[in-house]
């Protein structure tokens, strides 16, 4: 492996900066499932073709889920071990009692609303059909945030309707055909849009209207938690020193991007590379609590029960604490 990866790009020895422990040397598969093909997955898939799940002690896996939820449930039956999905997904299912719990993040996702390019405003956006994923997914509760936000009630003003399509750029297709007018996407996907000739309007930022997304929170279950601790902060030492690599990297950035997304343009490998490694994506993964509050009391409408309820809840950040404490990061980033 290590052999193919060397065709793969040339990296210097000094981005590898920690040598694996011998307590990591028996090795274990961990299977991670993501829920969707976008930059913020950057680090899994760095960690991943760097062989740093390995250096770390782990077999890592990866698989695509294209849903929180499945996600969720694919973790509960113990198909895998780890996933990196909308933190929402997460809080829902520990609502109903499953022991679910959020252990780490890499960031949330740049979001814009996006229309038609015939809607030119958002005054125009009135009385027309706005497409989320699915009910109770992060994009359906972070368009419930925003559109107040944005002067437009949802089922008065406009028209909210689960598409059941994870993949922002999927709803694209299904906006440009008509069978909606308006969606989130991600800003990679409106400039694809861009090089293609194809203008869509940009009516909002989620970022920059202070709605914080949780598309990419890390859990796991809370057995798991208890009984595989080595494996779990072996995982997360993996794509902690994958952001660092990638960050510090660009090419070799981009080739993973082209690797994994199947993204050529230099113009939007430059832009995934800047609003994800460079961006959205924290150098130590920690969740961010705003955003989980959010999700929390955004949920608490559809289960009571969640009413009043803190993050502290639904979160174990030991291992990122430990790490911490323990002055990996300070190694990783020398400061």
């Amino acid at each position: 492996m290590k052999i193919a990866f060397a065709c793969l790009c040339t990296i210097s020895a000094a981005a590898l900066l920690f040598l694996a422990p011998e307590a990591y040397a028996q090795k274990e598969t961990v299977t991670i499932s993501y829920a969707s093909v976008s930059g913020t997955r950057a680090p899994l898939w760095i960690a991943k073709d760097l062989g740093l799940y390995e250096k770390y002690g782990i077999d890592g896996n990866l698989v695509y889920i294209a849903s929180g939820v499945t996600s969720v449930n694919a973790l509960l039956g113990g198909s895998v071990q780890v996933i990196a999905a909308s933190g929402s997904s997460a809080v829902a299912a520990a609502a109903n009692g499953a022991p679910v719990v959020i252990m780490a993040s890499l960031g949330a996702i740049a979001y814009k609303l996006i229309a038609n390019p015939s809607i030119t405003s958002l005054q125009a956006l009135k009385g027309k059909v706005i497409g989320s994923s699915r009910i109770g997914a992060g994009s359906d509760y972070a368009l419930k945030r925003l559109l107040p936000k944005l002067g437009l009630q949802p089922g008065k003003d406009v028209q909210l309707i689960p598409t059941g399509i994870s993949e922002s750029d999927r709803r694209i297709v299904i906006m440009l055909q008509g069978k909606i007018d308006a969606t989130l996407a991600t800003v990679d996907n409106i400039l694809q849009l861009e090089l293609q000739g194809q203008k869509v309007s940009v009516l909002a930022d989620l970022l920059q209207e202070g709605v914080y997304t949780t598309g990419s929170d890390i859990s796991t279950s809370r057995q798991f938690m208890k009984e595989k601790r080595r494996q779990l902060k072996a995982f997360l030492m993996a794509i902690t020193e994958a952001v660092k690599v990638g960050r510090s990297n660009k090419e070799l950035a981009f080739k993973v991007y082209r690797r994994h997304m199947k993204v050529e343009d230099p113009r939007l490998l430059e832009s995934m590379y800047k609003n994800y490694l460079l961006g959205t994506i924290p150098q130590k993964p920690y969740p961010r609590a705003e955003a989980l509050q959010n999700d929390i009391e955004d949920l608490s409408y559809t289960y009571p029960q969640l009413k009043g309820r803190r993050i502290e809840e639904f979160t174990d950040l030991s291992i990122v604490k430990e790490l911490e404490s323990e002055g990996f990061f300070t190694k990783l980033y020398g400061k």
